[in-house]
């Protein structure tokens, strides 16, 4: 058995903003500002925007890539920059390399195995790739499909950035996050991930939602102090299946329980409570798993867990699309599709931390940010499902998550 992981919960609150908007107005959201409490600890008003674009990337679900992509967050060179550089154009990275290029590895390869396989189940669409670079030091590539057979929109993006943490951020995750970081200033640190969101033409075929990240603080000579993970995968339905919300937990529970039976149940349960839509009541699907700073001495079995866990979104939701992508559907489904992926763009807007803070953050890639939103979307005035219908039979799970695996 894997030694446990050490977790650390993280409790934020979050302002609200009105929900009934056309489509065509949330490419201006840029402008939405972020009522988010400033640490205690942090000097000055001119240090928040940089703070929360930086807590976006270590904590959030969404796309931290394209928040990480800005010049303004940092002043100054990673001392691993330039040894990484070395390091990889002498071969391939093997696993006496540093975690930080393991990680960039892995999740370079994940992202082209889920392009390759999603572009071939959808059969007719193209995934374009997008490059950047920082100047400071990193990557990242965003890959995304548009109008395709069977997918509306999905997109798969991954980001290796190096950088400057500066003195507000290091209070800030002494402070809120418990991170013993002894520094008088700013402190380097390096940011890997990989995000990926996909909608569905057919409503009876759920959008899906993954992201696994990696975290690390630099000593002054570019070696490790401090390091953590993060991610999770969940699944959002329109209609409900339960035969398929219970593949694709007892996918994720399968890889969890080969490291600690306790990561299922405690996962899924923050999972949750982090995609509850608060202003509606009800969790924007059915739920998957959850988890951040996750650290441990033996750092081989952190990213064991992280690889376990990334190598499975194939398999958790690719045979749930190889089901529904060609079943019959009304316009009356669709509408009610669209209307459910207006409840996604509320919780991404509203309530999710990386597109929250990314969009508050000077110089972000809005475009990469606003890839997990659907081509189309829908709000209803005062809209209620039928009595006994299927809609209502999917809002009366969404209020009160289901345990889709016996918990024992």
């Amino acid at each position: 058995m894997a030694t446990p992981f050490r977790l650390s919960r993280l409790a934020s609150r979050y302002p609200r903003i009105p929900t009934s908007m056309p489509i065509s107005r949330l490419t201006s959201m840029q402008s939405y500002h972020s009522a988010a409490r400033a640490s205690t600890f942090v000097a000055g008003r001119k240090y928040q925007k940089t703070l929360f674009g930086l807590m976006a990337a270590t904590g959030a679900v969404g796309l931290s890539y394209s928040i990480l992509s800005t010049d303004k967050m940092t002043t100054a060179h990673c001392d691993a920059v330039n040894d990484d550089k070395q390091r990889k154009s002498q071969g391939p990275i093997t696993d006496s390399d540093p975690m930080r290029l393991r990680m960039e590895a892995f999740i370079k390869d994940l992202q082209n195995r889920i392009v390759n396989e999603i572009q071939q189940l959808d059969g007719r669409g193209e995934f374009t790739r997008t490059t950047w670079e920082r100047k400071e030091g990193g990557e990242g590539i965003t890959c995304v499909l548009s109008e395709g057979k069977v997918f509306e929109k999905a997109g798969v993006g991954i980001s290796i950035v190096y950088g400057q943490l500066p003195k507000a951020a290091v209070e800030q995750m002494r402070h809120d996050r418990g991170k013993d970081i002894e520094a008088e200033g700013s402190v380097p640190f390096f940011a890997a991930g990989i995000s990926l969101v996909m909608h569905p033409h057919n409503p009876n075929a759920p959008t899906v939602h993954m992201n696994y990240r990696y975290f690390e603080i630099e000593n002054p000579d570019g070696t490790p102090k401090l390091s953590w993970f993060g991610g999770g995968a969940d699944l959002t339905p329109s209609y409900l299946y339960e035969e398929d919300a219970v593949h694709f937990h007892q996918t994720l529970k399968d890889g969890c329980d080969k490291f600690n039976p306790n990561y299922y149940k405690d996962f899924k349960q923050w999972c949750d409570k982090y995609f509850f839509i608060k202003h509606r009541g009800e969790a924007r699907g059915i739920g998957g798993i959850f988890f951040d700073d996750l650290d441990d001495k033996n750092k081989e079995n952190v990213f064991s867990f992280i690889k376990e866990m990334g190598n499975r979104f194939l398999p958790s939701y690719v045979p749930i699309i190889e089901k529904r992508k060609n079943m019959r559907y009304t316009d009356e489904m669709k509408e009610w599709q669209q209307i459910r992926r207006g409840r996604y763009v509320e919780f991404n807007l509203v309530q999710d931390r990386g597109t929250k803070f990314g969009l508050n953050t000077p110089g972000a890639r809005i475009e990469a940010i606003l890839m997990t939103m659907p081509l189309t979307a829908r709000w209803e005035y005062m809209h209620e499902p039928a009595l006994k219908s299927r809609e209502a039979d999917l809002i009366e799970v969404l209020k009160v998550p289901r345990d889709w695996i016996p918990l024992v």
